[in-house]
């Protein structure tokens, strides 16, 4: 029978520091800002622009319905900071819209939504980046051409930053982020004073997107605008899905930075949808709505520039959302056994190191495989995160049914129109994008499920064969021998027998002989040089016809382990480790060879000696 105690921590002498529990490398609700919520700051930049160009085909008379459509997209951001907030609070460990549908809505829709929100993030990284580097060639063309070397370049800078911890990245993107919103709330106030725009000198000379044909508003037109402008809403998850990044309490720093978020954002978007309906603001080609936006309020000046370098260098960096989020999904993940279980390791500084580089590594591919053109990936954006939004809300209906606390009917009626949104979204953006590159995540979607479900059977079987969860045999002792490839005398050599006399019951040295002339005159030396040696271990000669190193030697264990059963054989492979690191290209890799080969072929232990040079 066992007693359950509960552990004090150990008084800190005095004069001494108090241990380091890792605390000071997590996330503030100031930097959980800045770390996480990068994304959806910087999609102010594309939301408004999304709802004014697909109201554009019903003419001027469209674009009267932004703020309309802006406040049903502000109302659907509370409804999900809202959701999010209580998401962090029923679900501590993190993984958002993951943890809730494993909870309450089955393991095969956790996985999907768990999909979702990878391909999310993936797709973010790239998105940012191609963004942002073109914010930088539209101002200098003569970049253009280096652009994908560019993505590269900046996708690198962030790695590196996150690979530091995710504190470290904060501290290095809470100034940009700063600098962006308070820009744009300048810009807003100043608007707000204008009766008209000081200056249209950014769009003179670009074609005006409006339809000449101009359709009616109807409910499909305002469908897909508010879908479209939904775009300004990915990465309100990313904090619900961090949770653990956070200092403790994370429960309410997480829900503080939650709400600062849909604070900062909602004004934001209501703010510039004011601007675009106070000035009239018609979308052009080549320009912006937010660079429109700024030259009617600021003029062409300096502040327009700060406005637009400011823009450009967020968009980059909100890449950085999914270097905080991703990898505390997929460490989840492997918990879970749906990822390969180095996700869940974790290095100093609380960075999951594993999962930033795998997500650098597929965001390099997709930047490479789009050339670093934006329009190649915008397609494919968003509809992840919307899949895993209606996946939440479904979610957090099914939690307050089952607790049924104090004012359960409301928040689950509130979850439930939240849903309904999400739903809508989700199949207004999927219908109308998928020609345009979202039938590749309605491909994947499944097919990333499937791989989480393959990993998820291969690791039941190790379990199984393992025993985990079972209590097994007691540890006995077998007749050991240690078998010791070798090829010449050497002080290597003498250290490899001097450990495998130590180890085994019984040594065997083995040496592999070929029919060449050559060959056997060296096996001959060999022998002599043994026999005036004579370390009292036998020397056993393998012939081979063939010239193999490996298999002869996994052969000979394989005959051992047949005619001695229950004797534990061990192959002792002695190998140099040069003092410079270039000069492992001078090995000649024979002891890599004979592991892989008696790994492969056998059950016997391999043992590979360093001897240090």
């Amino acid at each position: 029978m066992s007693v359950l105690t509960t552990e004090q921590p150990d008084a800190v002498p005095a004069g001494e520091e108090p241990p380091d529990t890792g605390e000071r490398h997590r996330l503030t609700a100031v930097t959980g800002l800045a770390a996480l919520s990068l994304d959806a700051m910087a999609s102010v930049a594309y939301g408004p622009e999304a709802i004014v160009l697909v109201l554009a085909a019903a003419g001027a008379h469209g674009l009267g319905f932004t703020m309309p459509v802006t406040l049903a997209i502000a109302a659907l951001l509370a409804v999900l900071v809202a959701s999010y907030r209580q998401v962090i609070a029923a679900f501590p460990d993190g993984g958002g819209s993951y943890a809730v549908a494993k909870t309450h809505l089955g393991a095969r829709t956790s996985l999907v939504a768990a999909a979702s929100l990878v391909l999310d993030y993936v797709l973010n990284v790239a998105v940012a980046v191609t963004a942002g580097v073109a914010a930088l060639t539209s101002a200098f063309p003569s970049l253009y051409a280096d652009r994908l070397w560019l993505c590269l370049a900046v996708l690198v800078l962030i790695t590196g930053v996150n690979l530091r911890g995710i504190v470290e990245s904060a501290k290095a993107f809470i100034v940009p982020t700063v600098v962006f919103v308070g820009s744009i709330f300048v810009l807003i106030a100043v608007g707000l004073f204008r009766s008209h725009p000081v200056s249209t000198a950014t769009a003179a000379g670009h074609a005006s997107v409006l339809a000449d044909n101009a359709s009616s508003v109807g409910t499909l037109l305002l469908l897909k605008a508010f879908a479209s402008g939904c775009a300004a809403l990915t990465g309100v998850e990313a904090i619900a899905n961090a949770v653990p990044s956070f200092r403790v309490p994370r429960v309410r720093r997480a829900q503080r930075a939650e709400v600062a978020l849909g604070a900062v954002l909602g004004l934001m978007l209501i703010g510039l949808s004011v601007l675009i309906g106070r000035f009239h603001l018609q979308p052009v080609e080549g320009v912006t709505v937010l660079a429109q936006l700024a030259d009617a309020s600021f003029g062409h000046n300096w502040a327009f520039y700060v406005v637009q370098f400011a823009t450009m260098l967020l968009l980059a960096l909100s890449a950085n959302t999914s270097f905080g989020g991703l990898p505390v999904l997929l460490k989840l993940l492997a918990r879970d056994n749906y990822a390969p279980h180095v996700f869940a390791l974790k290095a100093d500084r609380q960075v999951h190191r594993h999962g930033v580089l795998a997500l650098a590594v597929v965001s390099a591919a997709l930047l490479v495989f789009s050339g670093g053109d934006t329009n190649t990936l915008v397609p494919m954006f968003a509809i992840g995160v919307f899949v895993g939004f209606t996946i939440a809300q479904v979610g957090m209906v099914r939690h307050w049914w089952l607790q049924q606390g104090p004012g359960w009917r409301g928040k689950a009626l509130l979850n439930g129109f939240g849903a309904v949104l999400t739903g809508v979204a989700t199949v207004v953006v999927t219908a109308s994008k998928f020609t345009e590159g979202a039938w590749l995540i309605v491909i994947a979607l499944p097919l990333l499920v499937v791989a989480f479900e393959t990993v998820h059977r291969a690791y039941g079987r190790i379990g199984e064969r393992l025993g985990l969860g079972r209590i097994p045999q007691a540890p006995h002792r077998d007749r050991s021998l240690v078998v010791v490839p070798v090829s010449t005398l050497s002080r290597l050599t003498s250290e490899a027998l001097t450990a495998a006399v130590s180890l085994g019951d019984e040594v065997r040295a083995v040496t592999v002989c070929y029919p060449d002339p050559e060959d056997r005159a060296h096996l001959h030396a060999l022998e002599r040089a043994w026999a005036d040696w004579d370390p009292g271990v036998e020397l056993v000669r393998l012939s081979c016809a063939r010239r193999s190193l490996g298999r002869p030697i996994a052969a000979y264990v394989r005959e051992v382990a047949a005619a001695e059963p229950g004797t534990r054989v061990t192959v002792l492979i002695p190998e140099a480790e040069p003092e410079r690191l270039w000069q492992r290209l001078l090995q000649n890799q024979r002891g890599a060879v004979v592991a892989h080969a008696v790994r492969r072929e056998t059950d016997a232990v391999i043992c590979r000696l360093r001897f240090r040079l």
